[in-house]
């Protein structure tokens, strides 16, 4: 028997995060980039020793998570990596790179909600939260920031469904615009899809997460042909690993929104 069933109307859009907060402006005043001694020894205290640990354990006991292919990612040590991946858990989906992708610490870049819960905006900083700007004058330093990432060799973690849908088995399609990273700063790409699967004995699901690449930029192709091109073969790996859910926990049923002719779908 389902969980639990949820109604949705636009792919592109809907959110069931259940997270509502009042969103805090990241423009031009927004740091993202921090030095000091005080600064780095927490960041690793926070990113290393506390939340790792914590998303193995969360991953392992709560899913039973199985990787496959992650060995394709040896080809990535040493070199600025931007990883794709299908987004259907929180917290999970901030505890799977950092799982995945360990020793090399990951940057997960994410709307301002992220970053707009009191009390916790240094905290998200320190593990790795890189919020797109919600204000124009903000995207310099954003750039400057990931430019810097890029340098330093860093995992760039990228959702580019952008909202959470829990426990959805198949893949919503997403525009070509995450896709520009790794075409301006040259770097190679990655992805993985997290599957599901019935627990034996139990109605609660684990979770299959498929790796593949490299993906690489054509640049034999004009600026918007790499792009496409690329987000067309992450897209197309992703929509057939998803065939690897074999379970259903939440159903999604398609309506139609107010004021809509269409038929409903089913």
């Amino acid at each position: 028997m389902l969980k639990k069933k949820i109604c949705y109307s636009d792919e592109l859009h809907d959110e069931f995060s259940g997270v509502v907060r009042n969103t805090v402006t990241v423009d031009e005043k927004y740091v993202y980039r921090h030095s000091g001694l005080l600064w780095s020894a927490g960041e690793f205290l926070l990113y290393r020793i506390i939340m790792t640990p914590v998303a193995w354990l969360y991953l392992t006991f709560k899913f039973h998570v199985k990787f496959v292919n992650s060995s394709v990612l040896k080809k990535s040590r040493g070199k600025p990596v931007f990883l794709f991946g299908n987004h259907t858990q929180i917290p999970g989906d901030g505890y799977i790179p950092s799982v995945l992708m360990f020793p090399v610490k990951c940057a997960v870049i994410v709307n301002a909600d992220n970053v707009s819960l009191p009390g916790t905006r240094t905290f998200m900083k320190m593990v790795g939260a890189v919020p797109i700007p919600n204000k124009l004058s903000g995207m310099h330093r954003y750039m400057d920031y990931l430019a810097y990432l890029v340098q330093k060799k860093r995992c760039i973690m990228v959702y580019p469904e952008a909202h959470v849908w829990p426990y959805y088995t198949g893949i919503r399609p997403f525009p070509a615009d995450a896709f520009r990273y790794p075409e301006m700063f040259d770097a190679t790409s990655y992805c993985f899809t997290t599957t599901y699967q019935q627990r034996k004995h139990s109605r609660h699901a684990d979770m299959t997460v498929f790796v593949d690449g490299p993906f690489t930029v054509d640049r034999l192709l004009s600026r918007k042909g790499r792009i496409r091109v690329l987000r067309d073969a992450v897209y197309e790996k992703m929509k057939e690993r998803s065939s690897g859910s074999t379970y259903k926990f939440i159903e999604y049923e398609k309506v139609m929104k107010e004021n809509d002719s269409d038929s409903v779908l089913r």
